[in-house]
Parts: C-alpha cells; sequence; structure tokens
C-alpha cells in the first residue's frame, strides 16, 4: 500500500508538485496519468525516495518514506524512467547484483534470477553485456531487477515506452501477474489504450496538482465522454485549450 499525501516540489519558481494526495492499493493497479511536464515522474522520484519533498508524506506500508527512506525502500521495486543499466554487466549479473543489494543470498538469488529471465524471455540476452542493448532489452532488464526482491510494491516509470508489440505484451502480462499476486502496482503512462486495458484506479495529474481520479468507468462518467483519451483531454483542460487554440 503507497498512501501519498499532499507532497510538494518546487524547483526554482516552477512548482513541480502542489499538493498531490492518493492512495494505491494492494492488488490493484493505480495509473498516475497526466501530460508532459504534469509532475508525474517527480512524483515518483519522492515516492521512492530519490527526491526529497518540500512538504507532505509518503506511507509505505506503514513505513513513512520521508523520514525513512532506507526502510520504504526495502518495500518497493522501482523501475525509473532512466533505467540507468551498468554496460559491462549482463543481464544476470544485474539481476544477482539487485538481488545481494537487498539481502538475498546464494540459491535464492540464482532461483529468482533464472525465473525472472524465463518470464521475461530474456534467454538469448542473459549472458551478454547491456551495452548496445536495444531500448526493449534494456526495459525488460530494469523491469527484473525491480522484481528480483519479490517487493509488495512495485512502481514502473512508463514502463512500455519505446516497446515493440510483444515485449509490451510480456510487460503488461507481468503487470497483471502482480496484481493477481497482491502486490501493490503504480505506474505512469501517456498510453491510453494501456491505461485503460491495466488500470484499476486512475489519478490524474495536471500541473503539479491531481485534476482527478477513480476507476476508468466513473471517469468515463464524470466527463460524459466515450473514451478515457477523451475524458483525459477534458480533465487536464485541454478541450478549453483546442477550442480557444
Amino acid at each position: 500500500m503507497i498512501r501519498v499525501d499532499a507532497l510538494r516540489k518546487r524547483f526554482g519558481t516552477v512548482q513541480a508538485v502542489d499538493g498531490v494526495s492518493f492512495e494505491a492499493s494492494d492488488g490493484r493497479v493505480t495509473g498516475l496519468l497526466g501530460p508532459n511536464g504534469a509532475g508525474k515522474t517527480t512524483a515518483l522520484r519522492m515516492i521512492y525516495g530519490l527526491m526529497k519533498p518540500d512538504g507532505g508524506s509518503v506511507d509505505i506500508d506503514g513505513v513513512d518514506g520521508v523520514a525513512d527512506p532506507l526502510a520504504a525502500q526495502a518495500r518497493m521495486g522501482v523501475m525509473p524512467d532512466v533505467s540507468g543499466l551498468y554496460p559491462r554487466l549482463t543481464p544476470r549479473e544485474h539481476i544477482q547484483y539487485y538481488g545481494e543489494l537487498h539481502g538475498l543470498t546464494g540459491n535464492v538469488i540464482k532461483q529468482r534470477t533464472e525465473e525472472l529471465i524465463e518470464s521475461l524471455d530474456m534467454k538469448p540476452i542473459a549472458n551478454r553485456r547491456t551495452s548496445g542493448f536495444s531500448h526493449g532489452e534494456r526495459t525488460k532488464v530494469a523491469i527484473a531487477r525491480a522484481l528480483v526482491h519479490r517487493p509488495q510494491n512495485i512502481i514502473l516509470d512508463e514502463p512500455t515506452n519505446g516497446l515493440d508489440v510483444m515485449s509490451t505484451r510480456a510487460v503488461r502480462e507481468i503487470i497483471r501477474r502482480l496484481r493477481a499476486e497482491g502486490k501493490c502496482v503504480l505506474f505512469s503512462s501517456h498510453v491510453m489504450q494501456e491505461v485503460s486495458a491495466l488500470c484499476d484506479h486512475i489519478v490524474v495529474i495536471a500541473k503539479g496538482a491531481v485534476a482527478a481520479m477513480g476507476t476508468p468507468a466513473e471517469l468515463l462518467e464524470r466527463t460524459g465522454r466515450a473514451n478515457l483519451e477523451d475524458a483525459f483531454v477534458a480533465l487536464v483542460g485541454l478541450d478549453d485549450a483546442e477550442h480557444h487554440g
């Protein structure tokens, strides 16, 4: 369970995140949706402890993520917006290294590594250095690293961005599997089709603040639109911009 309350972050004169509050429950996929520059990635970085908020609180399974970020991070698996792979390591070495960082040892790491290589269809690339990998291959390694310690809470920032059709399907299947296991999945995306297909709950962010939240059906009902893309455009105020543009 991830609970965020009145989260704020300013960069100079720009209020990037302005009082964002929402809850992401276990056994549910929560989507963070917003236009570029809306504050999604900044909010996620504060949730997983990469950035300290100016105000507000982050609660991860009852752990205070601002006061004790390391304890909160132990409860999370994170695929950030920039995967940051070590070019000289193979996917297998990446997974094992992150397993060790999370306190796993010996046979447990070995077993988890093989499971992830299998489920993410990485056997052909498992022992190649990641230098020169395609975007899709890099994404798979980043997801495997995030999942090695079987975290209860999984945060994915644009997980299918730039992936081919088969890789996208594989990632979506993993997200569904995590939900079925009772995990809390929080992910950001620009892709409406993806959000419609995967999300139980959607948080729409615009200009650093929460513009709306609810199930896909609730957002359609609230806006009176026929599909999620039109609802999103209405909720973030792009309708008005188009009419006045």
